[in-house]
């Protein structure tokens, strides 16, 4: 069969990460002449890229293989592919109990997506049988590989390092992405030219851990000779740093994004606990005293800085004074973004022979008082803003309305912070512009433009109507 005729569909699900390795598997299949479509229902092949890291996420995984295994009967799919993290983890499991699947592709074999769905096309005609391709936990793609991204063309997701040398207790990651495997400089920023010149103006870096960049080429200072001559990119505006590791991040980052105005003042530091007992169960580097002094070295060094971090409550063995110690972290430090998660107990972790003695109700009302206590400080911050002036890059129409226009801060990470609506002015996507902050609410902020700094994309400017938001 003519490949030109063979409609794909690709199910994207789990953390950016995946997502790059999703716009990769796409550039492939585009390259390699089958046709990529988003009716799911019309595809004779279609691949779901899973999530494999706690149990909701896997859940959610399962579901999507279910609802569109369905498509066998109902539409036109005569090929179902399972391929990252969950697949990789759980291979065989996923074909015993998912019999509509016809094969699953691990982290280290999506690249050879193209290849795969070919056998199975060939082989959908001589008689069903069922794959398993999970050769290798890493693989990491080049400037040269197809990549077709799925954000906006202002903005990019660029993955710099694959796997991870840490050992935390309570993740499986490195079991089914592998160890540290770091790109060349040369060739980050190699692709960082090319997403540039096709109107790229904010690059967010990503990695298991991006302060590790680097260390497996035994270089202890990477990421630094990294961001360097990623700053001096033509065209780029914006860089946001994603998973810094506590420890690994050194004063001389900081310094760099307190004089860099390409590096955003955002500090994404993924803390866990801050209970020294649960920190060393959870295998973490460092000490409650260690992250007292960074956060406020963090504050002092970068001022206006946004703030993020994550934790883990319900960790075996979590008292409730060991809990209430991370409140009252949120309370003193009042953090910009935060999340909070129940622990997990996962298979093939070295917590998990501790079992998982919290009771459930107990870990959620953990999470729920913490995520509470969080919504008011974040309340505060927000109206704190009003009255003044923030410089907005544009991302267009708002998915509420097209009435509005949207657009984000340095402060506001794409997909996973809140937005500003801009109900009054023109702007086209990619734009910088300036906006007074008029309304705030919990997640989003509204205001109007009051000047424009840079000019993005070459679509024709969109004037938003003065709707009152919040």
């Amino acid at each position: 069969m003519d490949r030109q005729n063979v409609k794909v569909g690709l199910v994207n699900l789990g953390c950016p990460k995946n997502q790059v390795d999703s716009e990769v598997m796409l550039g492939l299949l585009k390259q390699d002449g089958f046709e990529l479509t988003s009716e799911t229902d019309q595809a004779e092949i279609i691949v779901i890229n899973t999530c494999g890291f706690i149990d909701a996420a896997k859940q959610e995984s399962i579901n999507a293989i279910i609802e569109f295994g369905a498509y066998k009967k109902t539409g036109a799919c005569r090929v179902l592919i399972a391929a990252g993290c969950l697949a990789h983890r759980y291979p065989q499991e996923l074909m015993a109990d998912l019999p509509e699947l016809d094969a699953v592709v691990g982290t280290g074999d999506f690249p050879k997506i193209a290849g795969i769905c070919q056998t199975l096309l060939a082989q959908n005609r001589r008689g069903r049988k069922q794959h398993v391709w999970t050769a290798s936990p890493t693989a990491l793609y080049d400037a040269a590989t197809p990549r077709l991204t799925l954000s906006p063309r202002h903005w990019a997701y660029l993955k710099v390092s694959e796997g991870c040398n840490y050992s935390c207790s309570f993740c499986a990651i490195p079991n089914f992405r592998g160890d540290l495997v770091s790109r060349e400089v040369s060739d980050v920023l190699a692709e960082a030219r090319s997403l540039a010149d096709r109107g790229v103006v904010e690059l967010n870096l990503i990695a298991q851990s991006l302060t590790s960049f680097g260390w497996d080429r035994r270089e202890k200072n990477g990421l630094m000779g990294l961001l360097r001559p990623l700053v001096q990119v033509d065209g780029i505006r914006r860089i946001r740093l994603f998973y810094t590791y506590p420890t690994d991040l050194t004063d001389e980052l900081l310094d760099f994004m307190a004089a860099e105005p390409k590096i955003c003042n955002y500090v994404d530091l993924p803390l866990q606990h801050i209970n020294d007992a649960i920190l060393r169960k959870m295998n973490r580097k460092g000490s409650s005293r260690m992250i007292w002094s960074l956060l406020t070295r963090i504050r002092e060094k970068v001022p206006g800085v946004t703030l993020r971090s994550t934790f883990i409550v319900g960790f075996p063995g979590e008292t409730e004074a060991q809990y209430e110690e991370i409140a009252d972290l949120i309370r003193e430090v009042r953090f910009d973004r935060l999340g909070v998660f129940t622990y997990s107990q996962e298979d093939g972790t070295t917590a998990h022979p501790l079992g998982n003695p919290v009771p459930a109700e107990v870990k959620t009302e953990r999470q729920e008082k913490l995520l509470a206590l969080q919504s008011g400080i974040i309340r505060e911050k927000h109206a704190s803003l009003i009255g003044t002036v923030q410089e907005v890059l544009v991302d267009g129409p708002s998915s509420e309305t097209d009435l509005l226009l949207e657009g984000r801060t340095e402060g506001q990470a794409p997909e996973i912070d809140g937005v500003i609506y801009i109900n009054d002015g023109a702007a086209s996507p990619g734009d910088i512009v300036k906006v007074e902050i008029t309304q705030a609410g919990e997640h989003d902020l509204v205001g109007h433009i009051v000047e424009s700094v840079t000019s993005g994309t070459k679509s024709p400017s969109r004037r938003s109507s003065g709707l009152n938001v919040l």
